[in-house]
């Protein structure tokens, strides 16, 4: 992977990692799929390997990106599912050509044939964020707690109360912020 592109935050639920792509929407957005060759290397280290990636099948990656952080943001703050969303998500699942198989482990994966495109894997995403939406996963849909992120994430956690997309970069940055405020407003702290 390339030096100078962002880092991908990864996480455990690949259409929310999806849309975390495009991090500090409400603040200065930072893109980690710029290039066709860079959702290559993202759909890659996701288990989702295709060969190559056009400037189009670019544009069909970050409309289902949009489209399933909408409709998890709707679902996060218990609003209708926007149309337009649920469209691109039931066409990306319907166009993609992939077949779920047991791991030696007991567990799931996707499975490309050796033919296999960028819309197959944009097909196992959007299906991935059919389960979440449609409630057979279990977990909650919530939105990140910084102001200039609000990334939606599906939490897993026991108590189903994580407030943060990702405790490395949002967590960490909010716990910063709170221990130098707390220091300047009683610098004897600090000793």
């Amino acid at each position: 992977m390339c030096a100078r592109f962002p880092d991908f935050r990864l996480g455990n639920v690949l259409a929310t990692s999806f849309t975390g792509t495009l991090s500090e929407r409400h603040g200065t957005a930072v893109e980690r799929i710029p290039t066709p060759q860079r959702l290559v290397d993202w759909l890659a280290v996701n288990g989702l390997a295709v060969d190559s990636c056009t400037p189009a099948q670019l544009d069909l990656a970050r409309e289902l990106r949009e489209s399933i952080h909408a409709a998890a943001t709707a679902a996060a703050v218990q609003d209708a599912l926007p149309p337009a969303a649920v469209r691109v998500i039931n066409d990306r699942s319907a166009q993609g050509r992939a077949a779920a198989v047991l791991t030696p482990e007991g567990t799931r994966r996707w499975q490309l044939s050796s033919a296999s495109c960028v819309e197959d894997a944009l097909g196992v995403i959007a299906a991935d964020a059919i389960s979440i939406l449609a409630g057979e996963r279990d977990g909650k849909l919530a939105l990140c707690a910084s102001p200039t992120c609000r990334a939606a994430f599906f939490d897993t956690s026991q108590s189903r109360t994580r407030k943060w997309c990702d405790m490395n970069t949002c967590g960490n940055r909010q716990k910063k912020a709170r221990f130098h405020a707390n220091r300047r407003k009683d610098p004897s702290a600090a000793e």
